[in-house]
């Protein structure tokens, strides 16, 4: 239940990720396609924000990604839901509202 609960999770990182990296290179498109300038096109400053977002926001969903393969490997290997730090368990609300979590709200 708990490795179905994070392969949901990841698909929907990685479809996040995938509209993401599509959205970002459609901007890079446009831009090459322009001959705007963004330091003297008044539009050049909310094309530079824009491309910032989604730069971010692609990396966020990248480390998602990474975050549920590593909770993946560690149900594999039987740690899923044991302290990184301490040792040991992860109250099971954290679980719910972190589901890749690797240390318990004292060691966080």
């Amino acid at each position: 239940m708990v490795r179905d609960e994070l392969e949901l999770l990841r698909a929907g990182a990685e479809s996040e990720a995938a509209t993401l990296a599509r959205d970002l290179e459609s901007l890079f498109a446009a831009s090459r396609d322009s001959n705007a300038d963004d330091e003297h096109d008044p539009e050049g400053a909310t094309i530079g924000f824009e491309r910032a977002q989604l730069t971010a926001l692609l990396a966020a969903a990248r480390r998602r990604i990474a975050e549920v393969d590593d909770a993946l490997r560690r149900v594999d290997a039987g740690t899923y839901g044991v302290c990184e730090r301490c040792g040991r368990p992860i109250a099971p609300d954290r679980l719910a509202a972190r589901p890749f979590a690797r240390h318990c709200i004292s060691c966080a």
